[in-house]
């Protein structure tokens, strides 16, 4: 098979330049931005408070412009009580206005888009107590808080007492801004209450644009053009860092008086890299980036990875920000190179993962000039009310930029208002969040997926306060409606089983979900026994449940061991064990149901259409990643052992899961041993030729099985035909000797003649090849796999959008980036394409491009206006 070199215009195609037009001006956000409208009400005070260089005006105050209208003239002001934990001694938190009763405050402003900022202090307060605080707020037609309990979620942010919300919205031409605040009906004693109020006019551009192009749209993780952010949407600020740097009081933002963090609580990577430093640099600011974009404390510190490029390409720079789940967020990154090894900018280029999906190839500034990139991406969770959204910064290898770093001056974060124009999430559960290191661990994914461990803090933060915490605060436990009793009852008989982690089924539950077993409901058929679909929870939730027949050779080891493994590891490419039956001889499986069956079933069954190539890749690049987390990325080793198409679940977006973990091991746990001595198992025509020959299992045994996997998919034809010719009975075989003899063609899946390019095909090729080694050491990793699939992935479409090139579809606009690809060309390429060894250099040249197989932004299941974010 000949080798082909992989075209050299790769990152360009899929990287954007962040280069802008310097313009005069220069240092310091000398007059960066003077607000049309600047309004600061001291809510409850019938005073007024110069703070910060701002006047504070009283609402209480008389003939004050900000009094509040009321409906029942009902509401009062009131100062904290004395005897309130951590009463902060200065405006706006030392008075507040509360009510029972609706009440609203109207501004008259300017037409545009404003900043709005609520300060709260939950605090008892005369003839209010500070837990029965729960209200909404609406303005200028957006709910940006509903039901909100102030005290819930201070305690849950733990560190303070008092805080505020800040918000961007956009006032019409009336020019009249209205601020609802509403009790929540309904709820004994309830109240609402603000203790100050900030209306601050923005740049128009600051954050909104209604332009799409290569420089101005914000790119959507997972879909493949920008999109706009229009003045109908409304924006939460979730986080906003100085990363490298210190905490920015609002006195010293450019005139809108944000408040930027210091960043080193966010870092969750396991290098935090390094913190240069150059305050002399001169700051060109652009007609793109305004010197009001941020302070130039912000473009003047960073957090880069540091210089040793070896451990910069083992870890990825990581920030975590815990946010609430279901909506979509815009996420801006700040850029300015001003190290002095930095002199031209594809001496830094680096890779960008939003959410631990692949979001782009950074190229930044010339020195000293700011810019930014931004991004969205959505959020789904239906089981939990907060979840962490992931920055990741990773550095490309040589042959691709000059220095294998990268490099973050500023991070902000806002949540978009859903469609019905809704900003409001959920208050946090009442329970107090655990200790920071807890928290730290919750977030600490890393950059392949999530770990096994921040899901053990979550549980055994749950164990802990199980006795007087056993449901949610909508009535259901983690995974659903759990019996005390019966749960007792299990925990004596099956003592070793992580029942904190897993639900416990009663066999009339299952009886009940599945109709008594009905074979209408069937849905599989395996060694284990049958797979049926059934509803559980009252018909809320579709499940797979696997029965074990009394008769399989599979039996109570392989079902303990299931509910073992599968239990403490959480992951988007692993099949998720929701909770087991074990009662009256059965012995049951419930998992998440995947609504597109087995890879098999799409490779076999002509009652489903072939599926195209690239999403053939898509799946094998999924199925990798969860095979890599099994080896890499949990406390310790797990060899799945049995890896085959049927064994790859897809879920209805075409996501692939790793299932079936009864025949798993715990891999080895020192460096001196490298391999568990076991007894061989597994399925003919995917084991691993020296774990059989030795009985001496690793995680490469698996690579191995996957390597069959790989030509299967290539082939859809099964590992072992039993009426083929001799020569072509194992399809690892025969893949091989025809790989080997150049005549890969024969063996390619007839439906996808002509849609394989020849570059995808031969590294595809080379990769699968490379699983399939005798010895499993010179085998690649997963991890290999995985940057080798995505490589293979990239050709495909770079040689594809080439090609649309060639006939006059323009896929870049034409300025000096071909300069620039020829500057990041040499020996990288040949490397690359270099057969011998070549799945190393795959890694090396290789970026991620994962968003389609996320589970959270799916064009076809997304409603939104074209060119507009949803």
């Amino acid at each position: 098979m000949k080798s082909m070199k992989p075209p050299l215009l790769l990152f360009i195609f899929i990287s954007v330049s962040l280069e802008a037009l310097p313009v005069s001006v220069t240092g310091n956000n000398v007059g960066a931005y003077h607000p049309t409208d600047d309004i600061t009400v001291d809510c409850g005070s019938n005073t007024s408070s110069l703070v910060g260089g701002r006047n504070w005006i009283g609402d209480a105050a008389d003939r004050s412009d900000y009094s509040p209208i009321e409906k029942t003239h009902s509401s009062t002001t009131a100062e904290a009580s004395s005897s309130s934990p951590s009463i902060p001694g200065a405006v706006p938190y030392l008075t507040a206005r509360l009510s029972r009763s609706e009440f609203a405050y109207t501004f008259y402003v300017t037409a545009g888009p404003k900043f709005v900022r609520l300060h709260f202090f939950p605090s008892d307060y005369p003839n209010f107590r500070r837990v029965d605080s729960f209200f909404s707020v609406e303005a200028a037609g957006y709910t940006l808080l509903r039901n909100f309990s102030a005290s819930l979620f201070a305690d849950y942010t733990h560190s303070v007492r008092f805080f505020s919300k800040e918000f961007c919205l956009s006032v019409g031409e009336d020019q009249i801004l209205n601020i609802t605040f509403t009790p929540t009906p309904g709820t004994s004693d309830a109240y609402a209450f603000v203790n100050g109020i900030e209306v601050v006019s923005m740049p128009e551009s600051l954050y909104y644009n209604t332009v799409v192009d290569s420089t101005e749209g914000i790119k959507v993780v997972g879909l493949p053009s920008p999109r706009t952010l229009d003045t109908t949407k409304a924006l939460e600020a979730v986080r906003r860092l100085n990363v490298g740097g210190q905490f920015v009081v609002p006195a010293d933002d450019t005139g809108m008086y944000r408040t930027w963090e210091a960043d080193e609580d966010y870092v969750t990577s396991s290098d935090i890299g390094i913190l240069p430093v150059n305050t002399t640099i001169q700051l060109n600011y652009s007609e793109q980036v305004p010197n009001y974009t941020a302070p130039d404390v912000v473009y003047t510190v960073a957090r880069t990875m540091g210089t040793d490029k070896r451990i910069n390409l083992s870890y990825n720079l990581t920030w975590s920000v815990e946010v609430e789940t279901n909506f979509y967020y815009f996420v801006r990154l700040h850029f300015c190179e001003f190290q002095i090894e930095i002199n031209d900018p594809l001496d830094r280029v680096f890779r960008v993962f939003i959410d631990l999906q692949y979001a782009d190839v950074i190229k930044c500034s010339r020195k000293g000039v700011p810019v930014y990139r931004d991004f969205a991406v959505a959020l789904y969770d239906s089981q939990k009310k907060r979840t962490n959204l992931s920055v990741a910064l990773g550095a490309l290898p040589d042959g691709s930029t000059l220095y294998s770093d990268a490099i973050l001056n500023g991070l902000e974060i806002f949540k978009i208002s859903n469609p019905d124009r809704n900003l409001a999430g959920l208050n946090p559960d009442p329970t107090p969040p655990a200790s920071k290191a807890a928290k730290i661990a919750i977030v600490a994914g890393g950059t392949l997926g999530c770990t096994v461990f921040f899901f053990l803090a979550f549980f055994l933060h749950r164990r802990k306060n199980r006795a007087k915490d056993s449901t949610s605060s909508d009535g259901t436990s983690w995974w659903g409606p759990v019996s005390r009793s019966t749960t007792k009852s299990m925990k004596t008989q099956w003592s070793s089983l992580p029942l904190d982690l897993c639900r416990y089924f009663s066999l009339a539950e299952i009886r009940a979900a599945t109709n008594n077993f009905d074979k209408v409901f069937i849905i599989g058929v395996g060694g284990f026994g049958n797979v049926y679909k059934g509803y559980v929870d009252g018909g809320a939730t579709p499940v797979a449940i696997k029965r074990l027949n009394q008769g399989s050779q599979q039996g109570l080891h392989e079902f303990r061991t299931e509910i073992e493994m599968l239990s403490q590891l959480r992951h988007l490419h692993l099949v998720s064990l929701i909770g087991f039956c074990k009662d009256a001889r059965e012995m049951i499986l419930v998992y998440d149901y995947m609504a597109r069956g087995t890879l098999s079933d799409h490779l076999y069954n002509t009652d489903n259409p072939p599926l195209p190539w690239k999403q053939r890749l898509e799946i094998c690049i999924g199925a990798a990643w969860g095979l890599h987390y099994l080896h890499s990325s949990a406390k310790h080793t797990i060899i799945h052992r049995d890896v085959k198409t049927t064994n790859i679940l897809l879920n209805e977006k075409w996501v692939a899961k790793v299932s079936d973990f009864g025949l798993s091991k715990v891999g080895p746990t020192s460096e001196s041993k490298t391999h568990v001595s076991t007894a061989v198992k597994g399925t003919f025509g995917y084991l691993d030729p020296e774990y059989y020959r030795h009985q001496r299992l690793t995680d490469k045994s698996d690579v191995y099985s996957f390597g069959v996997v790989l030509f299967e998919v290539l082939c859809a034809r099964p590992a072992v035909s039993r009426m083929a010719p001799m020569e072509q009975i194992s399809l690892a075989e025969w893949a091989q000797s025809c790989c080997k003899s150049g005549a890969v063609e024969e063996i390619v899946d007839p439906h996808l003649k002509g849609s394989i390019t020849p570059e995808c095909l031969n590294k595809f090729c080379e990769i699968a090849m490379s699983c399939l080694q005798d010895k499993g050491a010179n085998r690649p990793s997963m991890n290999d796999v995985v940057w080798g699939l995505n490589f293979a992935l990239q050709l495909q479409v770079s040689t594809e959008l080439e090609a649309m090139d060639h006939v006059g579809v323009s896929v870049h606009d034409s300025d000096d980036s071909d300069h620039d690809a020829a500057s990041i060309r040499g020996s990288g390429s040949d490397e690359a394409s270099n057969t011998s060894g070549g799945w190393k250099s795959s890694r090396e040249t290789a970026t991620s491009t994962r968003a389609r197989s996320n589970d959270v932004c799916d064009e076809s299941t997304t409603s939104y206006d074209a060119g507009k974010l949803p």
